[in-house]
């Protein structure tokens, strides 16, 4: 066979190919044999390895994967993949809908999805081909699982639409399947999310291939993005993608096209849409009788479901169906504010608080846990619950002594629900007016309280030592946190310079610290010093500055400690909240701790240890097409939801952005709806441009735009 015939039969069993795996995968009609369609990959499979050449990115063939090692390079997200609010009621649901609703300022409505329990992806295409997959990571890199996520029968490797776009959906592995594989196990996984999770990090896709994982996704990032996140979905099926038919949506008026459906997927369901509490809520999908449901009971029989579905879920998220309203919502460093997740009830085990203690931590706020007895739940043997502060042990009337329910919300986080039983004759515990760590006399500060003695307490102190080394942060290795707590009682250790003067030859004097143990102690501590500016300045327990805050600073020219102490020094609070993601109580926080004479001795003791105080000349933006200039955005686009999305492509062309117009800003991207903004603009006679403009600097065209220029 020449290469010119079989490049023409490879495309021809492709196309069939993969028009197939849709009909079964996707549709539930396969329109042939599971003998015939074995028949067509297997020649698929024979002729792409005598041409390995030939072998296109959207080839089935490559759902078999490969026995090539690989490794999971960082890769960055061009979307938000940002973590979700959480409600534990349905309270607390409708309040948040209130509260959405009055900053929208308008009748909204709100898609439910299941909340599936399993590991989120991005899935980014481009002209049509799937590129790459990436995990969620830190929300800003993920890790880069093409190979594996290829294998994955219902990810649709091409699609019927060109441009770029991206996809956001969760990967799973149905119980049943768990089950079985999971007895296989020589060390069984805990849960179906795990196994799947060690799946798509399997250094052999072929290896991934044999576990049936799979796939559902609920959103997508068009350009130009459709008017309702139901759109979203019908667009995402009509592609190819699994959408969960389960979706449905609360709340609005009802839709003129579908009439009184249960959601953007889902068939339709007879009852009108009632409205309870505010929120209406539409009948179920299955085409059930729904009539008037509340929030609260929608949520019940959700819950209810859960033993009879395929997939695990833990919550249920409701988003703003209005993606224009979105975009004006906006989110927080952490959340989009136009969604929350409510997360099931998790299960209860009754025990008994032995007693209540408080603990201060590195910033000095005081919290009360309670030590009660040993109690299973979930798999997880519980004996600390925290408290939170005083009005929450009010809430609970609670005593040492009392029996309780405890649960973990979300399956993580222990919790006391309730009291079951009181204790006889105990007095309801009250939070005390001194530090039990140095006796300083306690300060109320909104809900908390805290401990002023920044200095010289000793459980504020070694909370820092703890932070500052730990993983995420100064990540030294050998120095954990029980290493740590000795080095502090033998006083070895009692600031963070002082863990850069450790006494090694000492240490072998003590039981538990041979030779080699220390010496890998020396080494992590040494490595640390080595560790970059932007690593170093979060670890040192500035409030707001964590690693978001710390891209923000250096990309906006505070690279260095001696620019962030000269605005400290000038009470600069404009210099920072003119930067695109830090506000006002953010700035002053940052400009407060770096004033305190604590901190400048720190600064000052880390900088004569060797430890780096500015970034390297690396971490600035790359030159580029908005190198030396400051924009700032105002309105809203059809090309960019949230409009933030914007101001992301002029920093990554060298460009500065910033929150706020003032004279230092060159440039003002302008929307629809612009307002105080464009005026104050125009009277510092700064450059204004409008979508089409900027468009055209990035190289692209505005969505529907006439080629040639014309209307």
């Amino acid at each position: 066979m020449t290469k010119d015939s079989a490049r023409e039969e490879l495309a021809g069993l492709r196309e069939r190919i993969l028009r197939l795996q849709r009909e079964y995968y996707i549709d539930g009609r396969p329109s042939v044999s599971d003998r015939e369609y074995d028949r067509l990959f297997d020649r698929l499979l024979l002729l792409e390895k005598e041409h390995p050449d030939l072998v296109t990115p959207d080839s089935p063939g490559l759902r078999v994967g490969s026995d090539l090692d690989a490794d999971f390079p960082e890769s960055p997200h061009t979307i938000p993949v940002l973590s979700l609010d959480k409600a534990y009621t349905s309270a607390e649901v409708e309040g948040w809908m209130r509260k959405t609703r009055a900053a929208a300022g308008r009748v909204l409505s709100f898609m439910m999805e299941e909340k599936i329990d399993g590991v989120s992806i991005v899935l980014y295409y481009r002209d049509g081909i799937l590129e790459r997959a990436v995990t969620r990571g830190n929300g800003y890199v993920g890790n880069d699982v093409t190979a594996n996520v290829r294998t994955i029968r219902e990810v649709p490797l091409r699609v019927d639409r060109g441009g770029s776009f991206a996809v956001r959906g969760e990967i799973f592995l149905p119980t049943d399947r768990f089950l079985e594989l999971n007895a296989r196990e020589e060390t069984p996984y805990a849960n179906p999310r795990n196994l799947a999770a060690g799946t798509l990090r399997r250094n052999k896709s072929s290896e991934a291939a044999r576990v049936p994982l799979r796939l559902l996704v609920y959103e997508g990032y068009f350009d130009p993005p459709p008017d309702t996140h139901r759109e979203v979905t019908r667009e995402l099926a009509a592609l190819g993608f699994p959408v969960n038919p389960r979706n449905r949506v609360v709340g609005g008026p009802p839709d003129p096209e579908a009439g009184n459906t249960a959601g953007a997927d889902g068939p339709p369901a007879r009852g009108a849409a009632g409205s309870i509490s505010g929120t209406p809520v539409e009948g179920p999908p299955d085409g059930a009788s729904g009539g008037r449901e509340s929030l609260e009971s929608l949520i019940r029989r959700c819950s209810g479901d859960r033993p009879g579905l395929p997939y695990q879920i833990d919550g249920l998220v409701f988003k703003v169906n209005e993606l224009e309203v979105r975009d004006r919502l906006g989110s927080t460093g952490h959340h989009p504010r136009w969604a929350v997740a409510y997360k099931f009830e998790s299960p209860q085990g009754l025990t008994t608080v032995e007693k209540i203690e408080i603990q201060v931590g590195r910033t000095g706020r005081v919290t009360p846990v309670a030590r009660v007895r040993p109690v299973e739940i979930g798999g997880a043997v519980i004996v600390n619950v925290t408290l939170h502060n005083q009005a929450y042990v009010d809430a609970l009337e609670l005593s040492e002594g009392d029996q309780v329910a405890v649960s973990r919300r979300g399956d993580v986080i222990p919790a006391v629900e309730r009291v079951v039983e009181k204790a006889e004759n105990a007095p309801l515990w009250r939070m005390p007016r001194v530090c039990p760590s140095c006796g300083a006399t306690l300060e109320d500060r909104g809900a908390h309280r805290f401990c002023p003695n920044t200095g010289g307490c000793p459980d504020q102190r070694r909370g820092r030592l703890v932070f500052f080394a730990g993983k995420g942060r100064m990540d030294i290795e050998s120095l954990g946190a029980e290493t740590m707590d000795f080095l502090w009682r033998e006083g070895f250790v009692r600031d963070i310079p002082d863990i850069y003067r450790i006494p090694y030859d000492r240490l072998l004097e003590y039981p538990g610290f041979g030779e080699k143990k220390v010496e890998l102690l020396r080494a992590g501590v040494e490595k640390s010093r080595r560790r970059p500016f932007s690593v170093l300045l979060p670890s040192l327990g500035i409030p707001e500055v964590g690693t978001k805050v710390t891209e923000i600073l250096i990309a906006g020219g505070f690279g260095s400690m001696d620019r962030l102490l000269e605005a400290a020094d000038r009470g600069d609070e404009e210099g920072l909240t003119a930067l695109h993601g830090i506000g006002e109580k953010t700035a002053r926080r940052i400009l407060e701790e770096l004033s305190r004479p604590e901190f400048r001795r720190l600064v000052e003791d880390l900088r004569a240890e060797g430890l780096p105080m500015a970034a390297s000349p690396g971490t600035a933006p790359t030159q580029g097409v908005f190198s030396g200039q400051t924009w700032a955005v105002t309105g809203s686009f059809r090309s960019f939801r949230p409009r933030d999305l914007a101001m992301d492509e002029v920093e990554r062309r060298g460009g500065r952005a910033v929150s706020a117009v003032s004279g230092s800003v060159t440039h003002l991207l302008a929307g629809e709806g612009a307002g105080s903004k464009l005026d104050k603009a125009r009277k510092l006679g700064l450059v204004v441009v409008n979508e089409e403009e900027f468009l055209r600097m990035l190289g692209r065209e505005l969505p529907g735009a006439d080629r040639d220029g014309g209307e």
